[in-house]
């Protein structure tokens, strides 16, 4: 397979997983393994196209983001009280991730792993959300600071492959009392620092694998992602709303049984 054609497939696969809580970086590793993309270059790849579906939530958020940005220097304590949720939520798995770095990558990354973590994460997405108390916030730019913390903490679950950061990130919401769109929406804001913080550190420390010819490929990813992110953003909270959270945790079960079944029978 050309490499162009592998990275429109990975590019595809990034941009709609990224916002659903079934896991983008599982799903990628997944999708690698069966593509026969055995050279680290693609582990770097993966990471840094998640940049790519990050922009898609700038770009439909961007009136929203720049006012708050705006509101930093004047006097709206609204806009700050927003920033510092944010900063509170992505504080913790910062430090873990910066700490578990190089183990995340050498140990985690693992289809196995994955698999199993696929399945878990179903289940537990199922019983929070029929579980999960009555709902006691209904905006994600005015979650309470305990809430943003709450969720923080969740999202450290998320350096497991296959647990899935937005997964964690609505779980964690659901338990600290937002209501499902809310939940789903601050995870897309959660999402901006914490992968520009993941991408900048594996830029960083793969850039002795990135030559020119390689980050032509990993441009079309990026495109791709950048784009079906746009789609899966726009439709992801009205899905969300009418449907829940049901159909992702049973495609993670699936997808992870099934997985777990190919190998051990040695397809994978």
């Amino acid at each position: 397979m050309p490499d162009w054609l592998a990275a429109v497939i990975l590019g595809l696969v990034e941009g709609l997983t990224e916002f659903i809580p079934v896991s983008s970086t599982g799903h990628l590793l997944i999708t690698k393994e069966m593509l026969g993309l055995t050279d680290p270059k693609w582990d770097t790849l993966i990471v840094l196209i998640q940049l790519g579906a990050i922009l898609a939530v700038v770009a439909l958020y961007f009136q929203r983001l720049w006012k708050v940005l705006l509101g930093l220097f004047s006097t709206d304590p609204s806009a700050r009280r927003f920033a510092l949720s944010v900063l509170i939520a992505f504080l913790p798995s910062a430090v873990v991730g910066l700490l578990l770095h190089d183990f995340i990558k050498t140990v985690l990354f693992d289809v196995q792993v994955v698999f199993a973590t696929l399945i878990l994460g179903g289940i537990a997405l199922l019983v929070v959300e029929r579980r999960a108390p009555t709902p006691r916030e209904d905006d994600a730019m005015h979650f309470s600071f305990r809430t943003a913390g709450l969720i923080g903490l969740f999202q450290c679950l998320a350096i497991i492959p296959g647990m899935s950061r937005s997964g964690a990130t609505i779980v964690g919401g659901l338990l600290a009392g937002a209501d499902k769109r809310s939940a789903a929406e601050f995870s897309f804001f959660l999402a901006i620092p914490t992968m520009v913080g993941a991408f900048a550190l594996d830029f960083w420390q793969s850039r002795d694998l990135l030559n020119a010819d390689f980050m032509g490929t990993i441009a079309i990813a990026f495109v791709v992602s950048f784009l079906s992110g746009l789609f899966v953003v726009r439709t992801m909270l009205d899905f969300v709303t009418r449907h829940g959270f049901a159909p992702f945790a049973w495609w993670r079960i699936g997808v992870g049984v099934l997985g777990l079944v190919a190998v051990g029978v040695g397809w994978l």
